[in-house]
């Protein structure tokens, strides 16, 4: 099931904005290319949900966030841990149309 969470001119590029989904806390951020992820505002490392806080970039070819408090870089379309391949983050699908952002939950 889609639901519509803002829109596109909501979202500041490369700034996360954090959204609640079913009762879950998402970070969703929008990328300077437009693509735009929804990964969970929880860090595992911190227990804390501050990953829509996090600063974006680009790590060694993947589209990252990196946590603000520890650091840790995870891949925004995968949600993995690159520097702990046994962690992750839950990633949302995202679908944009026009101008509105919907995430898919189950």
């Amino acid at each position: 099931m889609l639901e519509k969470i803002c829109t596109l001119t909501d979202l500041t590029p490369l700034v996360g904005v954090p959204a609640l989904v079913q009762g879950e806390q998402v970070a969703i951020f929008r990328l300077k290319d437009g693509n735009v992820y929804a990964v969970s505002n929880y860090d595992p490392f911190s227990q804390a949900n501050v990953i829509a806080r996090g600063i974006t970039g680009n790590l060694k070819g993947y589209d990252v966030v990196a946590s603000p408090i520890y650091k840790q870089h995870f891949d925004l379309k995968t949600g993995l841990c690159l520097e702990d391949e046994t962690v992750s983050l839950k990633t949302y699908q995202v679908t944009v149309d026009g101008d509105n952002v919907l995430i898919a939950h189950h």
